[in-house]
């Protein structure tokens, strides 16, 4: 089959959903793939509640961005029975989690990104390819003229020409296969000055991968099968991890000491009063209401017969090996080895881990196949915390946000702003056996030239794959900052069309740069923080 449309959005996550939403908005027609059952990426599918900065609730997100989250919170209210007290509260955390202000179950947000997509679907703006996964790229010349996607369930290919791509996988998919040109892994300082960087090139040390899962705590014995690597999984014993890897024990993200945590189910904590702010307290003293996603106690008795949380934690972290620009099977393969240890971390705290009380074990723990979406009770997707980046007409560097080094000046300004962001530098352990990198960041902007490649010339980074660098990706990578640039993909390419324009004659013309800020203002994108606002 062929398809013809404006602007073909690859990849349904929160940048992808934004950038169909942003070109839609401004008159496009758009086709929007995606390789799972559900849109919204980290939010939904990965199942990661959303990472977002302490201000979250006045500034320092776009109005639709604001739009999802109180969305969220009005599905809340509307379908589920929440107490009084929780009803009635404004910044409602339906999981009561301490990771973020907006703790919540993926479907939750797959039934809001569908009702704010539904009018363009309806109106035959957007159309929506689900289970599709891009596998070739047709060119002309530094322009890509159609890409290929693949239906999972089916086999059957769909040619999609446009006239502009987006990129919003989790991984930059389409870059290998137009040909753009991108980095993987640690750059060397030569290359970027950064001061935090390796003297030479790391191509193959990339964050590790997760795949999380849900988890309650009930009557009865529901202890899994043996996982067939527990045993494998049970004797790693990572040299800067302080013990196992399945256990208790891992470093401290932002100190590298090693620290025990403390796990405990339903503890009757209050869950109204949780006040989730990562830069007071990273809120991991107890695991289960860490990531907690349904807090019982804030809803009427008998809705939940346990609390939920959500397993995403050091010890699920795969680091032996990446996924990036190596055969199928090798990737599938090592996609297995990560879902086999989230399957034995959850074997080992329902027979092994120790408990409070001096005993072993939490029989009790049962996988939430139904909240996951899936047969086995694990996430839908993988989280990818770094893929593959553009080598974009604008790299964010370390000394460009770092907290170190910008102390009290704040991030680099540029006048080719087109959002903001905020988290710190959060880099998890790697395949090239980094331990974990957790420094301070100022809040930062986002160029428009980060979004836009050196070379080709209608396709734009719209997710995770803009031209950060690999300590950069750490504080770009986030749920907010990643919705903020598929917005701003989007708008641009919509708008490219009516103005009969091009990226690359946008980033290089003041006048045009202005136009675009105009009308990203106009649609709610905040450019520049406000002042007095520090970061952590």
């Amino acid at each position: 089959m062929e398809l013809r449309t404006q602007v073909l959005v690859v990849g349904g996550g929160l940048g992808g959903v934004a950038a169909a939403l942003g070109a839609a908005r401004h008159g496009a027609e758009v086709v929007l793939t995606e390789e799972f059952a559900w849109l919204g990426g980290q939010s939904t599918s990965q199942a990661v509640p959303p990472d977002e900065h302490p201000w979250i609730e006045d500034f320092g997100c776009t109005a639709s961005y604001r739009r999802f989250r109180d969305g969220i919170r009005d599905y809340y209210r509307r379908n589920y029975p929440l107490k009084a007290a929780a009803r009635q509260k404004s910044d409602l955390n339906p999981g009561a989690g301490w990771v973020s202000k907006l703790c919540h179950e993926p479907r939750v947000g797959v039934a809001v990104l569908d009702e704010m997509l539904a009018p363009y679907v309806s109106g035959g703006k957007i159309r929506i390819l689900l289970e599709h996964r891009p596998v070739a790229c047709e060119m002309d010349g530094d322009a890509i003229r159609a890409v290929t996607v693949e239906d999972l369930r089916t086999g059957d290919r769909t040619v999609i020409a446009a006239d502009y791509v987006l990129d919003a996988t989790e991984t930059g998919d389409l870059l290998p296969l137009s040909g753009t040109e991108y980095v993987t892994g640690f750059e060397s300082s030569a290359e970027t000055g950064e001061p935090s960087a390796p003297a030479q090139a790391q191509p193959d040390n990339v964050q590790a991968l997760s795949i999380c899962f849900a988890v309650d705590h009930v009557e009865g014995d529901h202890t899994i099968d043996k996982p067939a690597q527990y045993d494998h999984w049970r004797s790693v014993r990572p040299d800067f991890w302080g013990g196992n890897l399945l256990s208790w024990t891992a470093p401290h993200p932002r100190t590298l000491e090693i620290t025990e945590r403390h796990f405990e189910p339903n503890p009757g904590d209050q869950a109204l009063s949780v006040f989730a702010d990562q830069s007071l307290n990273p809120g991991d003293g107890n695991l289960w209401t860490f990531r907690r996603i349904a807090a019982k106690d804030l809803f009427e008795p008998g809705t939940y017969g346990s609390d939920i949380t959500l397993v995403n934690w050091p010890s699920i972290d795969y680091f032996e090996e990446h996924v990036l620009d190596v055969d199928e099977d090798v990737a599938a393969a090592r996609l297995a080895d990560a879902r086999q240890l989230s399957l034995s971390m959850f074997y080992w705290m329902q027979t092994e881990a120790p408990r409070p009380d001096g005993g072993h074990g939490w029989p009790g723990l049962r996988l939430r196949p139904d909240v996951m979406g899936t047969e086995d009770g694990l996430a839908m997707a993988p989280y990818h915390r770094e893929g593959r980046r553009i080598r974009a007409l604008e790299t964010i560097r370390e000394q460009d946000v770092s907290l170190a080094i910008r102390g009290d000046q704040g991030s680099r300004r540029y006048p080719d702003s087109v959002g903001v962001g905020m988290y710190r530098i959060d880099l998890h352990p790697s395949t090239g056996g980094d331990n974990y990198i957790d420094v301070g960041s100022a809040p930062f902007e986002i160029p428009l030239g980060a979004l836009i490649p050196q070379r080709v010339t209608n396709l734009l980074a719209a997710a995770k794959n803009i031209g950060t660098t690999h300590i950069t990706n750490g504080c770009y990578r986030l749920h907010p900052v990643e919705w903020n640039i598929g917005e701003v993909a989007g708008v641009l390419a919509a708008t490219s069309l009516t103005d009969r324009t091009t990226p690359h004659e946008v980033h290089g013309t003041p006048a045009l740069v202005d136009q675009l800020q105009s009308r990203l203002v106009a649609d709610g994108v905040e450019l520049h923080w406000p002042d007095g606002v520090y970061g952590y």
